[in-house]
């Protein structure tokens, strides 16, 4: 029976889950924030074994999160795969001093998804699973563009962070961002896309001078898991102040509590057909 060790979760292990006798993954997660509650990306973490002294430094995500694999729990699971997503402190090459085999994938961005379950279904035996799968994907995500062509495109900001209960430290979608691809897929102009920063930090200023059509808002909603209705709405609250921008003055600003939004995998269609559906009520009512 094959294991599979997937660390800091990896969609495309999960969509393909029949592949796959057994699938584990062995963690520390966290994000760090200041006194006031805004997160903070860039941040140094340090974390220390206790028991055998030894110190690990992991720099928070821009959205201030932080995951570090617990490398001894993953070898005592002794799995014949380990797969873990592209990262810069040589994960790969700790896992590999542990004998363990291991890919590391770039899900950054829709190519980069389908070569990784390429190479997904091409370590677990299961190619023509993963070729089917892409398939599919590359047809869904074309529907729904084409759908979007006939229609105006939309302005829109998708809000990734920001201090919770208020609209400062606020972190955007921008230009190189998985997000950025599906947002033009679905019929929007994400009104950052010039920002070369995948998730840039950017000013209520900024915002008021983009004016969008549509806000798509999950600042506050980084565990998606038992997000209520009432929590959604104190995040929509926030922004009724702000009735210059357009999206405010229309009542198109959304609460997200969705990992669709935020981790590549193949519930990238789920995520087109969601943006679709909020760029353009229109057609989908």
């Amino acid at each position: 029976m094959k294991r599979i060790a997937a660390v800091l979760t990896l969609f495309a292990v999960s969509m393909m889950g029949n592949l796959f006798a057994q699938t584990y993954q062995g963690r520390i997660l966290g994000q760090v924030s200041d006194s006031s509650g805004a997160v903070l990306p860039g941040a140094r973490v340090t974390i220390t074994n206790i028991a055998t002294s030894v110190t690990r430094v992991l720099t928070t995500t821009s959205s201030g999160d932080y995951a570090a694999p617990n490398l001894e729990v993953i070898a005592s699971l002794r799995p014949d795969l380990v797969m873990i997503p592209t990262n810069p402190v040589q994960l790969r090459q700790r896992l590999e001093a542990l004998k363990l085999r291991v890919l590391e994938l770039n899900q950054e961005g829709i190519p980069a998804l389908y070569e990784s379950i390429r190479i997904v279904g091409q370590a677990t035996g299961a190619t023509t699973q993963a070729a089917r799968l892409t398939e599919q994907i590359r047809r869904d995500l074309e529907a729904t563009r084409a759908r979007s062509a006939k229609l105006p495109k939309t302005r829109i900001l998708f809000v990734a962070g920001h201090t919770p209960q208020r609209l400062e430290g606020l972190i955007v979608a921008g230009g190189t961002s998985y997000l950025n691809e599906i947002i033009e897929i679905a019929g929007g102009a994400n009104i950052f896309r010039d920002a070369k920063a995948a998730y840039p930090t950017v000013s209520l200023e900024e915002i008021l001078a983009r004016n969008p059509e549509v806000i798509i808002d999950m600042g506050e909603m980084a565990d998606t898991v038992g997000v209520t209705e009432a929590q959604k709405q104190a995040v929509q609250k926030l922004w009724t102040g702000m009735s210059s921008v357009a999206a405010v003055r229309s009542g198109r600003v959304h609460a997200v509590a969705s990992d669709v939004f935020v981790v590549p995998g193949p519930r990238v269609v789920d995520a087109a057909a969601e943006f679709f559906k909020l760029l353009h009520p229109e057609v989908t009512r």
